[in-house]
């Protein structure tokens, strides 16, 4: 029994090094954007409410947010020039034509600050490769201020991250931190 006992007590000790905290993504510093202005033209929308296909459509992109989603033709037609958005100058034009346009992805439980998984940056630039754009994460090894501080640098497009709704676990980020003298009571 003692034995088990100081197994036990040996792996809790060595159980904090192994989950050591990753670094946090780096500022951007490679790659285009964001724009003031994007338009992505001729693009075929799936807009993810269980409806047909649409397109070709112009999306135009104003400050990180979809602020128009025009229709400029039907498929297999020319498409009337006199519906597209204009762009602004200094505007970021991509040519989909032939191309689909899927709403962004929600992941609701990805963990951002595990070692066995990369370090933050290559883990958020995965996830936006396959069009996650927003994930939840339920509680990383990291701590609370760690993923606020991780969400705050990804609202501001100072990493290149999705959005990241930060969730915690009970106890965490309190100041006693969780199985302390923090909450011991119903009242």
């Amino acid at each position: 029994m003692k034995k088990i006992l100081l197994i036990t007590l040996i792996n809790l000790f060595y159980y904090n090094f192994s989950v050591s905290q990753i670094a946090e993504a780096p500022e951007r510093f490679r790659g285009e954007g964001p724009f003031e202005q994007l338009i992505i033209r001729g693009a075929t929308l799936i807009n993810g409410n269980g409806a047909p296909p649409i397109g070709p459509v112009d999306v135009v992109v104003e400050d990180n947010k979809i602020v128009s989603i025009r229709s400029v033709g039907f498929p297999g037609l020319e498409i009337n020039e006199n519906r597209r958005p204009k762009a602004i100058k200094g505007a970021k034009e991509i040519n989909a034509h032939g191309m689909y346009l899927l709403p962004g992805f929600i992941d609701m439980h990805g963990h951002i600050g595990e070692t066995t998984r990369g370090r933050a940056d290559y883990v958020y630039k995965l996830w936006m490769a396959h069009g996650i754009t927003t994930i939840r994460d339920p509680g990383c090894g990291n701590g609370l201020k760690w993923v606020l501080k991780q969400k705050e640098d990804s609202r501001k497009n100072k990493i290149t991250a999705p959005r990241i709704l930060a969730y915690t676990w009970f106890g965490q980020g309190s100041e006693n931190g969780f199985g302390s003298d923090g909450i011991n009571s119903p009242e």
